[in-house]
């Protein structure tokens, strides 16, 4: 306990599933935590920001500056997308696709590249971005099969581009101390549909979904001084699933 004592780490989305599990854990390692959401109701602690916007990115991180001193991590969690998000590879128009890539890469390409140059100047600082197993493997589409549910097409090349786009910044940013890792969740239950849910279990080696407080522990690490040495990587949380 108390690893990230003194830290400020933001969180982007931390009113998600995920998110908000994220925000109680590092609380509890007695981080500062600042969430970073869009059309909120904000406070010092829950920040009203739209990161897929520059100007709205760089005022928030001016405000954190000013209020806290400075960002020791951040954690690139939030999952914007269009209202068509979900549809089958065939009716995916291609509008669609560019919209999902930049909302959600050019988000983080975004976050990283303004939060990294205010660590730069500190030479302290690491950020964790949240991919997914699926941009490592392809989908199991069998385990869709009897349910509405798919996975989008545009979710692995992002979450692909992500993890690589990470290294790419490890790899930049190492000379100044900084660190950049990802962690790739396997699936994570949120009461899905009990066909799905079943079919996931069956293909996954510790015979369960993962839940949020499976997560946030990896998340932990990788923001602690415990990964002094760790940049670039990718750490899997996934049951097994990807060991097959």
């Amino acid at each position: 306990m108390n690893k990230l004592k003194n830290k400020n780490i933001v969180v982007t989305g931390g009113n998600g599933l995920l998110g908000n599990e994220f925000i109680s854990f590092l609380n509890k390692e007695a981080a500062t935590v600042i969430n970073l959401e869009k059309n909120i109701v904000g406070d010092k602690h829950n920040i009203n920001c739209d990161i897929t916007d520059k100007n709205s990115v760089k005022d928030v991180i001016k405000f954190i500056i000013k209020n806290f001193g400075n960002i020791d991590g951040w954690v690139n969690n939030a999952y914007p997308r269009t209202e068509d998000w979900g549809n089958k590879f065939e009716d995916i128009k291609y509008e669609s696709w560019k919209k999902n890539v930049d909302l959600q890469l050019g988000s983080v390409f975004l976050c990283c590249k303004l939060v990294l140059e205010h660590m730069k100047k500190n030479n302290y600082g690491s950020i964790v971005n949240i991919a997914s197993i699926y941009g490592l493997v392809g989908p199991e589409f069998s385990i869709y099969e009897g349910t509405s549910l798919t996975t989008p097409a545009a979710y692995s090349a992002i979450k692909g581009g992500v993890i690589n786009f990470s290294r790419y910044l490890a790899s930049y940013y190492g000379k100044y101390g900084l660190r950049i890792n990802c962690v790739s969740p396997g699936g994570i239950y949120n009461n899905q549909n009990k066909k799905f849910v079943n079919n996931y279990i069956n293909n996954v080696p510790l015979k369960r979904m993962g839940i949020p407080g499976d997560i946030s522990p990896a998340v932990s690490f990788l923001l602690s001084e415990d990964s002094s040495y760790i940049t670039g990587q990718n750490l899997i949380v996934d049951g097994g699933w990807t060991c097959k």
